[in-house]
């Protein structure tokens, strides 16, 4: 006998209201278990939602552009074989009644009524949409909702804030952070030659909006140094000759064990800010930005502080995979205290960061290379690993900022002193 099953969205993590971007089936389909019906669009990350049982989709809830939350009802599948976890929808019984009550008459369904315009204190949206107009010193009462009845998504949010940036000669751009910014300058670039227009990733319309939030809000100081890493080279390199099967230590592996001991010995690295407090956080979540086709994203390495150099370069290695895969799941990127983004692999000599919101700072790496060093009686070549660290003057100055980097550039020089 079938029955059947509502099919709903699993546990994403912290986010609400997260718009679907695929719908990958149609009423009438027969799908097998584990197949993807839709994809979710969280924040950097496409996150795929499969059914658990297989059957033919009587029933589709959701379209393209709706907000969805976890337990939010996908669809409605007719199956022989049910999922001990997927709940199956039945019709109420009939009321007991002497006579069966008479059908009622068909009657017309009346045209849906306009949707007024929102009035303040009278919007509809979620609670992280809220927040995230607030930090964009948007004024909900000013924005349309194009979600369900009326419902204000993120992206009317982005639209409403890049359309006041577009506004013409005279009238006042967007506030953000109490800073009312100028109108985006008109161009017409065709007017100077041939020009193609490529639309924006996906992560690149998410992430976009919250740099922008991040370098307008937060006074950003970037404070520079350098480590000698030869001997730590040489380590590493003796290590992956010994596990040849293993997985492959990197610099960055030992770059994060340097940032927790940082972390630890200057706690307000690892904080946030919160109103008039400050969060100082007890454990050490470390970031890592990885580079994937559609753009960048941050992974964490949670737990960073329990873990040895190895398996941290194993469980980096298995991020940076899932993230160029586009297969990162929302709690992959939640929770980071401190961010490290390392260009090593491509080069540079320095960059400023900017700081991954809500932490205070973030560290960046370039490529190493062999300089020469003094060393008191001659010159000798040693591997010199620049170092930048852009830090919120909020919550930090230069002197905390400089005794962070030092306490790095200890550890990468001669990494026994992370034992002490």
């Amino acid at each position: 006998m079938s029955s059947v099953v509502d099919i709903r969205v699993p546990d994403i993590g912290d986010f609400a209201d997260v718009p679907v971007v695929e719908v990958y089936v149609a009423v009438g389909d027969t799908v097998e278990v584990d197949q993807t019906l839709i994809a979710l669009e969280s924040d950097k990350a496409t996150l795929d939602v499969p059914t658990s049982v297989g059957g033919e989709i009587v029933e589709l809830l959701l379209g393209e552009g709706d907000p969805a939350s976890e337990g939010t009802l996908i669809a409605r599948i007719r199956a022989d074989a049910v999922a001990a976890d997927a709940t199956v929808f039945e019709p109420a019984p009939p009321a007991e009644a002497p006579s069966p009550a008479p059908e009622p008459k068909e009657t017309p369904a009346p045209p849906p009524a306009p949707l007024p315009a929102p009035a303040a204190g009278n919007v509809h949206a979620s609670p992280s949409i809220r927040k995230f107009a607030r930090e964009l010193g948007v004024d909900l009462s000013q924005v349309a909702g194009s979600g369900r009845k009326g419902r204000i998504t993120r992206d009317d949010v982005t639209g409403f804030v890049k359309g006041v940036m577009r506004a013409p000669d005279g009238q006042s751009g967007v506030p953000i952070g109490g800073l009312a910014l100028p109108p985006w300058p008109e161009v017409d670039f065709e007017a100077f030659g041939p020009t193609d227009r490529v639309p924006l990733s996906r992560i690149a319309r998410i992430s976009g909006p919250a740099l922008a939030r991040n370098a307008i809000v937060i006074p950003h100081v970037t404070s520079f140094e350098t480590a000698d890493t030869t001997d730590l080279e040489a380590f590493r390199k003796t290590i992956n000759a010994e596990n040849a099967d293993g997985p492959k230590l990197t610099l960055l592996a030992f770059a994060v064990k340097a940032v927790v001991a940082a972390l630890k010995a200057h706690p307000k690295f690892n904080a946030s800010l919160a109103g008039e407090e400050l969060v100082l956080k007890r454990y050490f979540h470390i970031g890592i930005a990885a580079d994937t086709p559609e753009g960048l994203v941050v992974p964490v390495v949670r737990d960073a502080d329990q873990k040895g150099v190895l398996e941290i370069a194993a469980e980096m290695a298995d991020l940076a995979a899932t993230a160029r895969a586009g297969r990162l799941k929302p709690t992959d990127m939640q929770g980071g205290t401190f961010t490290i983004s390392s260009l090593g692999g491509i080069g540079g000599t320095n960059f400023c960061p900017i700081i991954n919101a809500p932490e205070v700072a973030i560290l960046g790496m370039t490529r190493a290379t062999i300089q020469p060093v003094w060393d008191g009686a001659d010159f000798k070549p040693r591997l010199v690993q620049p170092l930048s660290l852009s830090w919120d003057h909020r919550v930090v100055d230069g002197v905390a900022a400089a005794r962070f980097l030092k306490t790095v550039q200890s550890v990468l020089t001669d990494f026994r002193r992370y034992s002490l």
